[in-house]
């Protein structure tokens, strides 16, 4: 009888034994391994930069065609935000103001005085500080296309 108290007790201090080197082990595992799961910065704080992404594309704006140039039909001949230059002889006004060639032939620049109605308000509100001056003449440039064939549409009215 005394040999199977000694049996019993020896089987329960074995079990007791492997119970606390488990648990003794899974508690070394998880110490361990969030020990190793600290992570660090990779990188610097984000400052300013000197290019950023935000910024648009440029809108090509200018003039594309000069004095003298040969343009067909359809082609730009000024790109413009407002209306800094205007339409001439064969040329159309697109809604965003730029001006293209309606038919074939050369570009000419020219700067011609204007005499504005001054009782239209946008004229009043585009030069508002010229209405006490209406002495003063106000010059704009015209692009005009010269064709190189010119139109046969001459009508002889009188003859002296």
């Amino acid at each position: 009888m005394a040999s199977c108290l000694v049996n019993q007790i020896s089987k329960l201090a074995i079990s007791s034994l492997s119970v606390v080197s488990r648990e003794t082990s899974l508690l070394s595992n998880t110490t361990a391994s969030s020990l190793s799961s600290i992570r660090h910065a990779s990188k610097k704080a984000g400052g300013s930069t000197k290019n950023p992404k935000g910024r648009p594309k440029g809108k090509h704006r200018g003039i594309k065609k000069v004095d003298g140039h040969w343009v067909s039909s359809g082609t730009i001949i000024v790109r413009q935000l407002g209306l800094d230059y205007h339409p001439g002889l064969n040329v159309g006004i697109g809604r965003d103001r730029t001006l293209f060639a309606k038919e074939h032939g050369r570009v000419l620049m020219t700067t011609e005085k204007v005499s504005p109605n001054w009782n239209n308000k946008f004229i009043k509100r585009f030069y508002a500080e010229l209405k006490d001056q209406q002495k003063i003449p106000i010059f704009k440039t015209y692009f005009h296309v010269i064709p190189k064939e010119q139109h046969r549409n001459f009508k002889l009215v009188d003859q002296i």
